[in-house]
């Protein structure tokens, strides 16, 4: 099943147990995926794409991909 959701910053960082503040420096630095939607000049994720981004992730073993 597909998630459409779409994540800022804060529900992107939740996932990740990290402060909001350290995704937005992820994207500054090229880390994240580029947005899937920016409204307002505030960039969205689907869930769908932080879930695969997190599965990506080096040393993603330690955490949990709820």
């Amino acid at each position: 099943m597909t998630d459409r959701g779409l994540w800022s910053y804060k529900e992107i960082a939740a996932h990740i147990r990290v402060q909001t503040d350290t995704v937005r420096s992820y994207r500054k630095h090229g880390l994240l995926p580029p947005p899937d939607h920016v409204e307002g000049g505030k960039p969205y994720w689907y869930a769908d794409t932080v879930r695969a981004w997190v599965a990506s992730r080096p040393g993603n073993r330690s955490r949990r991909a709820d």
